[in-house]
């Protein structure tokens, strides 16, 4: 027998969050998947305060409930995130899925998860009495492994306003449509006055976790775009030594290759 309760506030279902173990939700494509017959459920799709999309003048906020439809039919997305987005299954899937839930599954496969993992952002977690604001990067603690606490839910997902507008995606999967990522690749370069000023890169369904190397990129902040040529293949060696691939339906030289080649690429777009 399957119950549930369906919260119309974030107050009510932090409330329930607080004094019952439920599974909270709100496209539920995930369980479609992998059902739970004997669970509790908590519903969060009619939560007003998870739905919206806003410019709150320091950041774009996201709704955990936010469907990838709505995310990519919004103006203040960013290009990057609506690049994503739209290469995520079919248009079904996108006017149910979340981006909360493509986070909290915690699968370093989440093709929306990669671009907030590229572009530094944070998300806000709440429960009953308290919030944080962490950097997405600290969520994740291994394969669908997160910091979430019992009691907590994810509430927003706040993305940088500017900066994000030079970036580089790619996806590899066995087709055109509907093919859940082989290897996946998002970066952003920012220039200003003839040097970079920021690099991140960030590789999805490669490891157990979103691959980030902030120490390996910062070899490219402070430098031209020459001086950054002259130290490439330095770059490329590092972050060669720091890939670490796992093995599933396809082998790790596979996915070792595909990622040394989308950064080569990723370079060479740029003029490095």
């Amino acid at each position: 027998m399957v119950n549930g309760y369906l919260a119309t506030t974030l107050q009510e279902a932090l409330e329930i969050r607080a004094r019952e173990a439920v599974i909270p939700y709100s496209g539920g494509t995930d369980l479609m998947i992998e059902p739970e017959e004997s669970a509790t459920f908590l519903f969060l799709g009619k939560i007003p305060e998870l739905k919206k999309i806003m410019d709150d003048g320091q950041y774009i906020r996201i709704g955990a409930a936010c469907t990838f439809t709505e995310v990519l039919e919004h103006d203040l997305s960013p290009a990057v995130l609506k690049e994503a987005v739209s290469q995520i299954a079919a248009p079904a899937i996108r006017n149910l899925g979340t981006v909360g839930g493509n986070i909290c599954n915690g699968s370093p496969k989440g093709d929306s998860t990669l671009i907030f993992v590229a572009t530094d952002a944070k998300l806000r977690l709440a429960s009953k009495n308290s919030e944080r604001i962490i950097p997405i990067t600290e969520f994740f603690l291994g394969r669908r492994k997160t910091v979430l606490q019992a009691d907590e839910l994810l509430v927003e997902i706040l993305m940088s306003r500017t900066g994000l507008e030079n970036y580089y995606y790619k996806k590899v999967g066995a087709r055109d449509a509907l093919a859940i990522s082989r290897v996946a690749f998002a970066a952003v370069l920012n220039v200003v006055d003839e040097k970079i000023t920021s690099c991140i890169t960030a590789f999805g369904a490669v490891s157990d976790s979103f691959i980030r190397q902030p120490e390996i990129d910062a070899m490219l902040s402070g430098k031209t775009i020459a001086q950054a040529k002259a130290i490439k293949e330095q770059y490329l060696a590092a972050y060669n030594e720091a890939i670490v691939p796992i093995r599933g339906r396809i082998s790790a030289e596979y996915r070792k290759t595909v990622c040394m080649n989308l950064l080569r690429d990723f370079l060479e777009s740029n003029g490095i």
